[in-house]
């Protein structure tokens, strides 16, 4: 994924003399987050196994109650809190018919996603269609942090890194385990700092075509989302949650020979696909400013595809919340580069689906060659 995203840069920059400006290069970051969030949440199913086709809807429907009670004057954080709830609640009942009933995600999370537009459609009326009237909510997608504001984040990405870097060396060190030399750690941050102070130096130059509105700065929703990927990404590496995860994922039954209580992990990797999906809802109204009866309807198969082409493994066991994250900007980078070419748009979703194709098969390839099985235990 890492190598077809620098080839699709490499590519779109010598075809297109827009495609790596300031404005185009924000505009990236902005247009992959709602991707990026949909891709992490589908990570903590699909990791088992699993899939959840309704957080797309599920998401959507939270939404419409959100904007909707907003309109009928509840404030906007119990309204919000109410969507996440309903979130949740969903992410549960999932779980539960999964886990416990036995009904296979693909055709429990179908019937979710048939269902939840007509709720949708209920709650928005006619029209289909509500306004979105809350700044606070708005400014997400649409304001960005003061120039010290970025450089402020890189500062804090590169003091968790090492903190994190070198708590994880220190705990191998002290059970007699192998670490990496500390040079490899002090290499990594410096990585980091090189190729993020480049991304801040860049978000830092105006980038307005309008000189009396000048625009420049780290998008609001970059630290948002990294934020977030950090949480879960400590959750899945350095917990038991995390490790029993994987371990449901890799062998179910073998997990629970170990004592491992499978069903719990199943119904609450369905309640936090369903938290984070709730969250791409919210950075999905956010920029676009409404809500309607289709909502996140196409984004749930963009966010499959995303993690499967980022390195998340279909068959369970293997995978990150960084893989998501590289995955959807491959598949934004599709998008917009073709469209900044004027390719039509039937063509992206052609190559989109052509290179899921490629990263579904070197998966499966991967783990013929590692002698592991192709078919859950």
């Amino acid at each position: 994924a890492i190598a077809a995203l620098i080839l699709l840069l490499i590519i779109f920059n010598f075809v297109s003399p827009y495609f790596l400006t300031t404005i185009n290069i924000a505009n990236l970051f902005v247009q992959s987050a709602t991707l990026m969030m949909i891709s992490a949440a589908l990570v903590f199913v699909i990791m088992l196994g699993e899939i959840d086709l309704s957080a797309g809807v599920t998401a959507g429907t939270g939404m419409a109650i959100f904007v909707k009670l907003n309109q009928q004057g509840w404030s906007w954080p119990i309204s919000l809190a109410l969507a996440f709830v309903l979130g949740v609640a969903t992410g549960w009942v999932l779980g539960y018919f999964v886990a416990k009933v036995g009904v296979p995600s693909f055709v429990i999370s179908l019937a979710f996603y048939l269902a939840f537009p007509g709720v949708m459609l209920i709650i928005l009326g006619e029209g289909g269609v509500l306004r979105l009237e809350v700044p606070e909510i708005s400014a997400i997608m649409n304001t960005n942090l003061p120039l010290w504001g970025g450089w402020a984040m890189l500062g804090v990405c590169l003091v968790l890194t090492f903190a994190m870097g070198y708590w994880d060396r220190s705990r191998r060190l002290k059970v007699g385990l192998p670490a990496r030399p500390l040079s490899m750690l002090w290499l990594k941050v410096g990585g980091i700092g090189l190729l993020g102070g480049l991304g801040v130096l860049i978000l830092s130059l105006p980038r307005s075509l309008n000189p009396v509105f000048p625009v420049q700065g780290v998008p609001t929703v970059i630290p948002i989302a990294l934020f977030l990927l950090f949480v879960g990404t400590f959750v899945l590496d350095r917990t038991k949650f995390g490790r029993y995860m994987y371990a449901v994922g890799g062998n179910p039954e073998a997990a629970r020979r170990a004592g491992i209580k499978v069903a719990r992990i199943r119904i609450y990797a369905f309640m936090i696909c369903s938290f984070l999906a709730m969250i791409s809802g919210v950075l999905n109204i956010s920029r676009i400013g409404n809500v309607e009866s289709s909502a996140g309807r196409a984004i749930v198969l963009s966010g499959v595809a995303a993690a499967v082409v980022g390195g998340v493994s279909l068959f369970g066991g293997r995978g990150r919340l960084v893989h998501a994250a590289i995955g959807a900007f491959v598949i934004s980078i599709i998008d917009n580069g073709l469209g900044l070419i004027g390719i039509p748009a039937g063509v992206s979703f052609i190559v989109t689906g052509t290179v899921l194709t490629v990263a579904a098969t070197v998966d499966a390839l991967s783990r013929k060659r590692s002698g592991g099985s192709l078919t859950r235990s």
